[in-house]
């Protein structure tokens, strides 16, 4: 491709509106460019890279066994209640009407549209295992789009769905496409570890995913340093959980009371006004405590409409997926002022376990561990001092519910674990029967008993790969893909296009190189050379191979690779197979 030619909209200025070095040099790059909140149009070099991820996923798929198809985008509401997620999904569901009104989504996921296709066409043990995949847009309606195309609303993603007769073929294909992911990622250059996630509203019984280390990513990450624990801040367990407290039942899902604690006898808990304290640390400096002193009671949402109540200690924050968990239901927002007004009868802010009616009470290990407490008076500008767990007021419920901290113990080692940030790539999940039960998506076994399929999905963003490539690739000057990303792999630039003989030395290499299957660009535009060796290293051409007059006149030109700066000379003869033997390297 010609420079002149290539639709490459370079920004000398940087962005001052985007949050990642992904996001900035994306555009600045000219590799996307935004058309609204959360959606973006790809242009040539950024198609190219996504191609390029898209193509070493494919080969790693293929190589696995799984087929492709491809599955429609806008999926009827009908499969969605079928499987019961119409409603768990929660908001990021974009539902629409047609001119019918019948009700469609469009495809966040893919496990109903699947499922429906196989329960369809598979009938025997003999025709399982299966593992099909796509490479397909998905949209979800994000409350908050940002990092460019790393969280928005339209996303490119591949997702696979195995089909299997028993627990131990998912465990064969769930180790088959690990090792896949593992693959993909070291081939794209990427150190994506796999976390122990949650599954969230996919769900299932396991589940893991791909998270490449970055400040700007929305994972936060728990690890130790000693055994390799590593997992997902909403997976990670407690080690130290403390004791349940006196008589502190466990519950089963929402709305179904396993007893819990009743309280017993001793002087009741002492009302103290803390006008306009809505914190916890307005709350624990006015009173003097520390904030392990305190119990957080926060209210929360199921997708269903029902509410719960999660009592954490002060100085600890609720983990929404692991409350989601023990409350057995997909996913949990928090509570508005209005629902939280409701149940306790005060503003946000003033909520408390004592005297609180009509909603499941799940309180966490260490709650139930502690002594006297501060707590919410469920009136507002009032908090109560001298509260004690199981004498004050009950619980339905005890479990890990509160997020894991910096030096909090190992729960395989016992060493000290650390927090860090990272960008979910990839996710693989033990889906077991949830969908084929759901569904119907039954086989006949070899005794002749109809059994349902065992499922598994696996997917990765695509488009978010090509943000993460990019946070991980970069220096100051611009973008560094490696080769197997990289929207084209070589750049040739003359220094003086108005020099005949650097353009004629130029242009063969170009169309050498082109002619020998290299992804090559020729900077042949009119532009001064620092103009052209800054956009190179912005757009991140892997190999620079630059023609100037001095060079020229004793026979060589200039090889320079972008990752490492390294440059040498070589014959104008040798030019063409040594650059071509660079990308043979890849």
């Amino acid at each position: 491709m010609r420079m002149s030619r290539l639709h490459a909209p370079t920004l000398r200025a940087a962005p001052t509106d985007a949050e990642a070095v992904s996001h900035r040099l994306m555009l600045q790059a000219g590799l996307i460019r935004q058309s609204a909140s959360g959606t973006y149009t790809w242009l040539h070099l950024g198609l190219r890279a996504m191609h390029k991820v898209a193509a070493v996923v494919r080969e790693e798929m293929d190589r696995a066994g799984a087929q492709e198809i491809l599955m429609p985008i806008i999926q009827p509401a009908e499969l969605w209640r079928e499987s019961g997620r119409w409603l768990d999904y929660g908001a990021e569901l974009f539902r629409l009407r047609d001119r019918h009104s019948r009700e469609f989504a469009l495809g966040p996921t893919h496990e109903e549209i699947i499922t429906d296709l196989v329960r369809g066409e598979v009938r025997s043990y003999r025709q399982l295992p299966l593992c099909l995949y796509q490479i397909n847009l998905k949209f979800r309606d994000e409350i908050r789009p940002r990092f460019g195309v790393m969280r928005s609303r339209e996303f490119m993603m591949k997702d696979a769905y195995s089909f299997d007769c028993d627990e131990d073929g998912l465990t064969r294909s769930y180790e088959r496409m690990y090792e896949a992911y593992g693959r993909i990622f070291a081939r794209l250059g990427l150190d994506a570890r796999p976390a122990l996630a949650d599954s969230g509203a996919i769900g299932g019984s396991g589940t893991h995913e791909f998270v490449v280390a970055s400040d700007a990513g929305e994972v936060t990450t728990v690890s130790c340093g000693e055994c390799g624990y590593f997992a997902n801040l909403e997976q990670a367990e407690v080690s130290d959980r403390g004791h349940g407290g006196a008589g502190g039942g466990e519950g089963d899902a929402i709305g179904h009371s396993a007893g819990g604690n009743r309280p017993g006898g001793g002087t009741g808990p002492n009302l103290v006004s803390t006008p306009g304290m809505h914190t916890v640390r307005e709350v624990t400096d006015f009173l003097g405590v520390a904030p392990a002193a305190l119990i957080k009671t926060l209210l929360v949402t199921t997708p269903d409409g029902r509410h719960a109540a999660a009592l954490v200690r002060g100085d600890h924050g609720l983990a929404t997926a692991k409350l989601a968990r023990a409350l057995g239901v997909a996913g949990v927002e928090l509570a508005d002022a209005a629902a939280v007004e409701k149940i306790t009868g005060a503003a946000v802010g003033f909520a408390g376990p004592v005297g609180l009616r009509d909603v499941i009470v799940v309180a966490d290990h260490a709650v139930t561990a502690m002594g006297e407490a501060v707590t919410g008076a469920n009136q507002d500008d009032a908090h109560l001092t001298g509260v004690r767990p199981g004498r004050d007021f009950s619980w339905d419920q005890v479990a890990d519910i509160r997020e894991v901290q910096a030096g909090d113990r190992c729960p395989e080692c016992g060493r000290p674990l650390s927090i860090g940030r990272g960008i979910e790539v990839g996710q693989v999940f033990r889906l077991g029967t949830k969908y084929s039960a759901a569904f119907g998506a039954s086989f006949t076994d070899e005794t002749g008993a109809i059994r349902p399929m065992v499922m598994g999905c696996y997917g990765i963003g695509i488009s978010r790969t090509v943000a993460a490539i990019v946070e991980q690739y970069h220096d100051k000057d611009g973008i560094v893909w490696p080769l197997t990303a990289a929207p084209y792999e070589v750049g040739v630039v003359p220094v003086n296009d108005r020099d005949t003989e650097q353009e004629r030395v130029a242009t063969m290499i170009y169309e050498q190189l082109r002619d020998a299957g290299v992804e090559v660009v020729l900077d042949d535009r009119g532009e001064r050379a620092g103009v052209k060796f800054k956009d190179a290293d912005l757009l991140g051409w892997p190999l620079r191979v630059t023609v100037g007059a001095r060079t020229l006149a004793d026979g060589f030109v200039e090889l320079r690779e972008r990752a490492t700066g390294g440059k040498r000379l070589v014959s104008v003869e040798t030019a063409v197979a040594e650059a071509a033997a660079f990308v043979r390297r890849a």
